[in-house]
């Protein structure tokens, strides 16, 4: 199932906010979008991953995920050509379009230092690059994921789960929320620049002290 369209569940994400989420810089996520995406992989797919918000693009959650696995090998130095032809072969494996959201994939990734290894089932896909390969940048992401019965991710949490900043596809169309809730971080994170006091905020909202901490954090390493 593609998520090229607004549907309920999927999330939305423009340009501007997946480098916000994501903490990378704006140019590599549209070049990313524009190029490969909808580039390359729409070839492959005869769809686009995107759809236009405005005068931007936007996706769905699996692309938003997606596009930070990916983007951490390309950053390692493997070709890009390597990183898709292994979407286009975990894709047809487990019958996905989004193989690089899926726990079977991020939980079955090696490296010697030169090489990124993907061995799943039996299928080995390696995927060579010229730098050395930081793993711990994948497993902390993957920590930081939640999955579904069909052990695609479901939920992210940009903070790490320690913290209650949540992006929920089913809430909110997947912008920044406060866990358990429907309280957008941006709506606290505006009343903290409106230099409204900690304690009233948590007062007006009715959340903790913490929870109001958060999303001041979370918009702030976002700037």
């Amino acid at each position: 199932m593609f998520e090229n369209h607004l549907q309920l569940g999927n999330g939305i994400f423009t340009t501007q906010e997946i480098a916000q989420i994501l903490r990378v810089p704006y140019y590599k996520v549209n070049r990313w979008i524009t190029k490969y995406w909808d580039g390359e992989l729409g070839k492959v797919y005869e769809q686009q991953y995107s759809w236009s918000v405005g005068n931007n693009r936007a996706v769905g959650f699996h692309t938003l995920i997606e596009f930070y696995v990916m983007m951490q090998f390309t950053e390692a130095g493997v070709p890009t050509k390597a990183v898709l032809k292994a979407h286009q072969e975990m894709g047809a494996h487990f019958k996905t379009h989004f193989p690089f959201a899926k726990k079977e994939v991020l939980d079955n990734i090696s490296t010697d230092g030169l090489r990124i290894f993907l061995k799943i089932d039996g299928v080995h896909i390696t995927l060579d690059g010229s730098k050395q390969f930081n793993l711990d940048v994948i497993k902390m992401f993957f920590k930081n994921l939640d999955f579904d019965n069909e052990m695609l991710a479901s939920r992210f949490w940009p903070l790490g789960k320690e913290h209650v900043i949540v992006c929920d596809p089913h809430r909110k169309f997947g912008q920044p929320v406060l866990d358990g809730t429907s309280i957008q971080s941006e709506a606290i994170y505006r009343m903290y620049l409106a230099e409204e006091p900690i304690s009233f905020i948590a007062s007006v909202y009715e959340i903790t002290e913490t929870a109001v901490k958060d999303a001041i954090l979370f918009h702030q390493n976002a700037a």
